[in-house]
């Protein structure tokens, strides 16, 4: 298992998750780092990983790609005129490695890239004004984006356009599908609202207290989410109350969230829940013990510096070499986008 960490600092920091023990009774877990530079020439805004592969955009207009299997960076990608504000890798569940990368900006355009190798199929508007953020639906056929400009907007990824918008009460932060992709959440200060994805209908909202800064969806109907309150609170939305709670899980607060053991974990593996936060640190919990009482960290990592995001891959696969990531040097015509997609 990987994490990668952006930094307000400009530096990216990966991790590798190991246990340090064979028996599972006795099992600990380390956090190793693989790598840490500049790799921006201004904040990290945002993370990704899938696979082997990981990227990170910046307030620099960039998007940076690494290889994981070989904690290499990889170069950038130009193709922006304002700063990457969100990014998703699409891997269909039938792989190992990721198909596309989707980037959103700060002037409202969605771009999708061909992972293999990193190229650009398309860039189009889909908001008046920085977008917040992006989900890629688990179909890989459509994406939600939430703005600055107060909006809901779904982009058809097989064409490469927007498709439908709609103006909301407030302005959205976060928007998250469920594993299964049929519901979604969207994050509004305190509140979380939970809305089929059918017809965006919303069946009920969340009420954190204090302001949402990151989430990530679990198995089983649950909805991890972290912020201002310092602790990590995991959401039932089936009844839409809090199954549990891990209190000032940092001593400020949280920035990420990425769920480890959502696909593949077996009864035997502790269900790994990784956070991070501005103070630097990396924390790893095994949420079942929340149920009871305040878990203690299976495993941390200082970076010492300000945390500003923070994504993982679980997938435990050998890549070969062609399978590797790299960037490309050609721009595939507009109409090959549904082949790719």
């Amino acid at each position: 298992m990987s994490l990668i960490a952006g930094s307000y600092e400009r530096f990216i920091w990966g991790f590798k998750l190991k246990p340090l023990t064979h028996d599972p009774p006795s099992q600990s877990l380390t956090l190793t780092q693989i790598f840490s530079y500049p790799s921006h020439i201004a904040p990290i805004t945002t993370v990704a990983a899938a696979g082997p592969a990981a990227a990170s955009g910046s307030l620099d207009d960039t998007i940076h790609i690494y290889d994981l299997s070989s904690a290499a960076s990889l170069g950038p990608l130009h193709h922006f005129s304002s700063s990457i504000t969100s990014l998703s890798f699409y891997c269909p569940p039938n792989l190992s490695f990721p198909r596309n990368l989707l980037s959103a900006a700060a002037d409202g355009t969605i771009s999708i890239f061909d992972t293999e190798p990193f190229v650009l199929l398309k860039s189009f508007r889909s908001h008046k004004k920085c977008i917040n953020d992006l989900a890629v639906h688990p179909s890989g056929k459509l994406a939600l984006s939430v703005s600055r400009d107060g909006c809901l907007a779904m982009s058809n990824l097989m064409r490469g356009k927007r498709s439908f918008c709609c103006r909301l009460g407030k302005e959205a932060t976060i928007v998250k599908f469920d594993g299964n992709g049929e519901r979604f959440f969207m994050a509004s200060e305190e509140k979380i609202g939970v809305h089929l994805a059918e017809d965006a209908r919303l069946l009920f909202e969340l009420d954190n207290q204090k302001r949402v800064l990151c989430a990530a969806p679990g198995e089983g109907g649950i909805l991890f989410t972290g912020g201002e309150s310092r602790s990590i609170t995991a959401w039932d939305t089936n009844s839409g109350k809090a199954a549990y709670c891990i209190e000032d899980a940092h001593s400020t607060r949280l920035k990420g969230i990425v769920v480890l053991t959502k696909d593949g974990g077996s009864d035997d593996e502790p269900y790994l829940v990784a956070s991070a936060s501005s103070d630097g640190f990396i924390r790893v919990w095994d949420v079942r013990m929340a149920v009871k009482e305040k878990p203690n960290p299976l495993a941390e990592a200082n970076t010492k510096s300000r945390l500003t995001c923070l994504a993982g891959s679980s997938l435990k696969c050998e890549y070969s070499a062609s399978k590797r990531p790299r960037i490309g040097k050609s721009t595939p015509k507009e109409e090959d986008v549904a082949e790719e997609v």
